[in-house]
């Protein structure tokens, strides 16, 4: 094939995004008596949680949401943590609360994210916002599987009745992400780093979204000649020249030669995640 696949450009589609949310801000502020509230609870100095930090936060400030973060030390115990979501819980200015994963080995996360108010999960990890999820109702919806879904639907692509194959189980995408793929009458398949055969499964899918964390996991021989590939990952890796560069789950160069449509690392789904953030946040507001 000499064609070579169309790019899913996460980042145009989320920059277009954030100025529908400024609008609907700027309208919204004058009824509310104020912008709405994002709050980004960080621990530690883990630098590629700062750098996600910062860009949430700029973009917060691009929309006109207002940021309530706090940034902890690696040394912060569970109790202090479990206070600050119980203030912003009661905090009528923050809409929208994040704890940014990973948090070090001390601290257990789920009972953290557990803490938060359903009504303010901006990031769609509470079970009750799975729960949701599962049954089809409406809530908020976890950040990077809702970024996915509403990258494909931006490129017209029709998931009825089509082969998805999601690799990856974490509760962040990979299971979120084939129940939203089941919701839009995809045929899905979960596959993951215990699954014997790879190759043959991913090789079935019409759809393919890789989340596993792993860089180049998936080849050319991996996959369907015109499938629409989209790539999850981000894995920071160093050259010969000790140089860092940011790539996916996916060898883009020998898999865009075959796809149909692919998304780049960076520029594709980071963006798009916190799109969805700062429109969970708009729509906690919306619903306040």
């Amino acid at each position: 094939m000499s064609s070579t696949a169309q790019l899913l450009d996460g980042k145009a589609l989320a920059n277009g995004l954030q100025t529908e949310l400024m609008q609907q801000v700027q309208v919204l502020q004058v009824h509310m008596g104020r912008p709405p509230g994002l709050a980004v609870l960080m621990v530690g100095d883990n630098p590629a949680s700062a750098a996600y930090v910062r860009n949430k936060e700029r973009a917060c400030a691009n929309v006109g949401i207002a940021s309530f973060g706090q940034h902890f030390p690696a040394t912060a115990t569970q109790a202090e943590l479990e206070q600050a979501i119980a203030t912003l819980n009661r905090d009528d200015r923050v809409d929208g609360i994040l704890v940014q994963l990973p948090l070090p080995d001390h601290l257990d996360a789920v009972a953290l994210l557990n803490q938060i108010e359903p009504s303010k999960d901006a990031d769609g990890l509470h079970p009750v916002n799975l729960g949701r999820l599962v049954r089809g109702e409406p809530g908020l919806r976890s950040c990077t599987p809702a970024g996915v879904m509403r990258l494909l639907e931006a490129y017209k692509v029709n998931l009825k009745g089509q082969q998805a194959v999601v690799i990856g189980r974490s509760i962040l995408v990979g299971k979120p992400q084939a129940l939203m793929l089941l919701e839009a009458d995809a045929t899905v398949t979960i596959a993951h780093s215990r699954t014997p055969d790879l190759g043959a499964i991913a090789r079935t899918a019409d759809v393919l979204v890789v989340a596993v964390g792993r860089p180049a996991l998936i080849t050319a021989e991996m996959v369907k000649p015109g499938a629409i590939v989209v790539d999850v990952g981000m894995n920071r890796v160093t050259d010969a020249t000790g140089k860092a560069r940011l790539v996916g789950d996916v060898d883009f160069a020998s898999v865009q030669p075959i796809a149909k449509m692919i998304t780049p690392v960076p520029g594709g789904i980071g963006p798009m995640t916190v799109a969805m953030l700062l429109q969970n946040t708009v729509l906690s507001y919306r619903e306040r």
